[in-house]
C-alpha cells in the first residue's frame, strides 16, 4: 500500500459535499479493513502539496486542485456513488 496517512475530502464550503465524502470515505475504508488512515474534510482552498496524501473531490472541483499530482487526487463523477469510490480509492491504495 502507498504512504497515505491523511486523505482530505473538499468542497466549495468545506461543510456540505466534502462532510458526505468524509463519511463515505470512512465507510469504504473500514470495508476494506484501512484502519489506520485520518480522513478529514475542508474547504477546496485548503488543498495544496503537504495538507494530506490523498484528495478527494467532485468532478465539479477537479480542475481546482493545482499543484497536486493525478497520482495524490481523486476526482468523484457522482459524489453519492461508493462504489465508485470505493474502486478509486482501493486502486489508490493498492488493494
Amino acid at each position: 500500500m502507498p504512504d497515505i496517512n491523511k486523505i482530505m475530502c473538499a468542497c466549495g464550503s468545506g461543510l456540505g459535499s466534502s462532510l458526505i465524502v468524509h463519511m463515505n470515505t470512512e465507510e469504504v475504508l473500514k470495508e476494506l479493513g484501512v484502519s489506520d488512515v485520518e480522513v478529514v474534510h475542508s474547504t477546496i482552498s485548503d488543498i495544496h502539496p503537504g495538507a494530506a496524501d490523498l484528495f478527494v473531490v467532485g468532478g465539479d472541483l477537479g480542475d481546482f486542485i493545482e499543484g497536486v499530482g493525478d497520482d495524490q487526487k481523486i476526482v468523484l463523477s457522482n459524489i453519492l456513488d461508493k462504489e465508485e469510490l470505493k474502486t478509486k480509492l482501493k486502486e489508490r491504495l493498492d488493494l
